[in-house]
């Protein structure tokens, strides 16, 4: 399923559009990574955000929507926001408190600055994600031994296969991103030195074999994936290929393993879309893992990552407590820029009317001093009601007195007769979709 839905990095900008052209949809996110697909979106309405998002999912997957619907789950508000927190901590993960999924994150962002769709709501959410996960790793021991998905891929093996044979076992690494490099970190660390890595091109094992000196790194074509992997007894996947680089009838012409590791060749793949077919496993004297099967390497020490998860938490409930502050901040922002267009209306008009007073010989510097005055006054005279206005959501008393401030001011200088702000992106969207 994760496989079908799975959106390439160099795809989420043209997911993010797609998702905003849909009628009910304001801003849209991606995060698709080995063991989740999450899309983050804005939306003008729950339901119909809803099942737009699923119809667009099931259009580009080709999953039907009744499948689909057995493997979602769905998140709204500050639901929504405590899990991508957990997520950014590393709380989510198969392995607790693992870097990687925090880089991802912190790529999703990345890629949402130059796409369009991404605003100003998810551009915080993502922020306050990032800065949750820094703090979490900083201030908790969750990052204390916490491992990989590619090291419990390696820790899998090892339990695989006994520690003496490992050391002996002849290692093959498909592929050399960033999941590859470490794997080379975690082979070496079980006294793995000799690896062959097999990629499209050579540059990057010798950026990797410069990075680990005390590895011995073998690099090979593409072409010779096969052969390379009839002299190997340990098969480590992780490439970004969309379709599967091993099939039954490739691997069943393979000669047995070495003796070294009881004539069984381990295939473990941690891609998704997976680069080792299903139907591998049912070759004999072959064994196949994916990365779902890494749970059985951390289902050890559940009470240690119940206690690390529990001090995270805290952090987390006080980072959603200042992104939700953040958020009713915002509310006071069309207040503000009402309140100063009210005030500014006010100044050209009388302006105008003092100017005509004084003549049309009026010289440009006497002109200039007037206008000056005018701007002078209006914004002394909004310096107060502005401060009251403007609040950056750390004190929740703060923000509650803000909100109050902005009806008050709304309804003394009736600022409410604008169309309300959903009514105007509803028109907007609607005005686009009739385009």
């Amino acid at each position: 399923m994760r496989e079908k839905l799975a959106i390439p990095e160099a795809e989420w900008p043209r997911a993010i559009a797609e998702l905003c052209e849909l009628p009910h949809i304001e801003e849209a996110g991606v995060l698709s990574t080995c063991n989740r697909m999450e899309i983050y979106v804005v939306a003008l309405s729950w339901h119909r955000g809803v099942r737009e998002v699923t119809e667009w999912m099931t259009k580009t997957s080709g999953i039907p929507l009744g499948d689909l619907r057995q493997h979602l789950f769905i998140l709204r508000d500050r639901d929504a926001t405590q899990h991508l927190f957990r997520v950014a901590s590393g709380l989510d993960s198969l392995v607790l408190g693992e870097g990687q999924i925090l880089a991802q994150v912190k790529q999703v962002y990345k890629v949402g600055q130059t796409a369009v769709g991404f605003g100003r709501n998810l551009t915080g959410l993502l922020k306050q994600a990032i800065t949750a996960g820094k703090r979490v790793r900083s201030e908790t021991s969750i990052a204390a031994g916490a491992v990989s998905v590619s090291s419990a891929a390696v820790e899998l093996a090892v339990m695989k296969i006994n520690n003496s044979g490992f050391s002996q076992a002849r290692v093959l690494i498909v592929g050399a991103g960033k999941m590859s490099k470490l794997l080379v970190k975690h082979l070496l660390s079980k006294g793995c030195s000799r690896m062959i890595v097999v990629n499209r091109t050579e540059q990057r094992v010798i950026e990797l074999q410069a990075e680990f000196p005390e590895a011995e790194l073998t690099f090979r074509p593409l072409s010779d994936m096969v052969q390379c992997t009839a002299e190997a007894d340990v098969v480590f996947t992780s490439t970004a290929s969309e379709s599967p680089l091993f099939f039954k009838e490739t691997v069943e012409s393979l000669p047995p393993a070495g003796v070294g590791v009881g004539g069984i060749r381990y295939f473990i793949d941690i891609s998704v879309p997976r680069n080792v077919s299903a139907c591998v496993g049912e070759v004999t004297n072959t064994r196949l893992y994916n990365v779902d099967d890494l749970k059985e390497v951390v289902a050890a020490n559940k009470e240690e990552r119940r206690r690390k998860a529990m001090e995270a938490q805290v952090i987390i409930e006080e980072e959603l407590r200042s992104f939700e502050s953040w958020r009713d901040s915002l509310e006071t922002v069309p207040t503000i820029k009402k309140l100063r267009a009210y005030a500014e209306n006010i100044r050209i008009s009388e302006l105008e009317k003092c100017l005509g007073k004084m003549g049309e010989d009026i010289p440009k510097k006497n002109k200039k001093l007037v206008e000056d005055l005018s701007r002078g006054i209006v914004n002394k005279l909004l310096h107060g009601p502005m401060t009251h206005l403007r609040c950056d959501g750390a004190d929740s008393r703060t923000v509650s007195e803000t909100l109050e401030n902005m009806q008050a001011l709304e309804r003394m200088f009736n600022l409410k007769a604008d169309l309300s702000y959903l009514e105007q992106q509803l028109r907007a969207k609607a005005g686009k979709i009739q385009q």
